[in-house]
């Protein structure tokens, strides 16, 4: 007869107590190993995809009569003009492989009043001849592109900065800037490698004082070495044809920024970025002094 039959009711409740017991015993096991290699392992693993943080509009009003503007705040003819560096993917535009790119997706996408374009870029990898690949992209414009860049233009130097390859980024941008109002581009060699995260944008290589500088990227630990220079935005695809970012949120934070003699307290007291990149276990500078 088998044990199962044999085994009295009360061996099977101490059974079951047993199995209880080691449970517990390896999750106190590896909970004592998660506390031993403390919490940064885990929130980085935790944070590995950036989930972005929305922008609220800023509305840029005129102070009422009698009444100071806000702390900080300068006449534009007093102040050097604005820096503002962007980032290129899924900032300004999103781009697909022409060749896994559903017709449909571009076809609903242009139907629903996206822009977009086919462009051939240069690629890293090498041929069977030993040539540069050349790839077929599809570039699909952030709704408003042409006109942000126009108007931000107007009252900041733009400055763009991917850590995308030449080959690919230029020609796109060459495409979507034919106005050259970018005053200087950057392209992945000019980005660093921290012990965090590669592919940093470093500021300082664009200018040492950070006071009037600020950076537009959808990927926050692109801009961790200078948190409260960063505007962490919304990022883009082909199936947001109603987004409305650039023009009715960026464009007057930046106007806003553009008053002020120092963007970082105003862009700290927005965003918190330090704090947010200490729950990722990464320590930043804080607001400066």
């Amino acid at each position: 007869m088998s044990a199962e039959l044999t085994q009295s009711p009360g061996s099977t409740t101490q059974l079951w107590r047993s199995l209880w017991d080691l449970l517990s015993f390896f999750f106190q096991f590896f909970l004592r190993i998660a506390t031993a290699l403390g919490t940064r392992h885990f929130l980085l693993s935790r944070f590995s995809s950036f989930k972005p943080l929305p922008l609220a509009e800023l509305p840029v009003q005129e102070p009422p009569a009698g009444v100071a503007a806000d702390e900080g705040a300068e006449s534009p003819e007093r102040l050097e003009r604005l820096t503002v560096v962007l980032d290129l993917d899924e900032t300004l535009i999103c781009a697909y492989e022409t060749p896994s790119l559903p017709v449909t997706v571009r076809d609903r996408a242009a139907e629903a009043g996206l822009e977009w374009f086919d462009l051939e870029c240069i690629s890293s990898e090498k041929d069977s001849e030993g040539k540069p690949k050349v790839n077929l992209v599809t570039v699909f414009e952030r709704p408003g592109l042409r006109e942000f860049l126009k108007q931000l233009h107007e009252f900041a130097d733009l400055v763009l900065f991917t850590a995308g390859l030449e080959g690919y980024a230029k020609p796109l941008v060459d495409t979507i800037d034919a106005e050259n109002r970018f005053s200087l581009r950057l392209y992945r060699p000019s980005t660093i490698s921290t012990e965090y995260r590669e592919h940093v944008k470093d500021l300082s290589c664009i200018s040492k004082d950070l006071s009037r500088i600020v950076i537009v990227d959808n990927n926050p630990f692109s801009f961790l070495l200078q948190p409260v220079n960063g505007i962490p935005c919304i990022p883009f695809t082909a199936g947001q044809p109603n987004d409305d970012q650039l023009l009715e949120v960026l464009l007057p934070l930046l106007k806003h920024l553009s008053m002020q003699r120092d963007v970082r307290p105003v862009l700290y007291e927005r965003f918190h970025m330090p704090e947010w990149f200490q729950k990722c276990g990464i320590t930043t500078f804080g607001l400066p002094s």
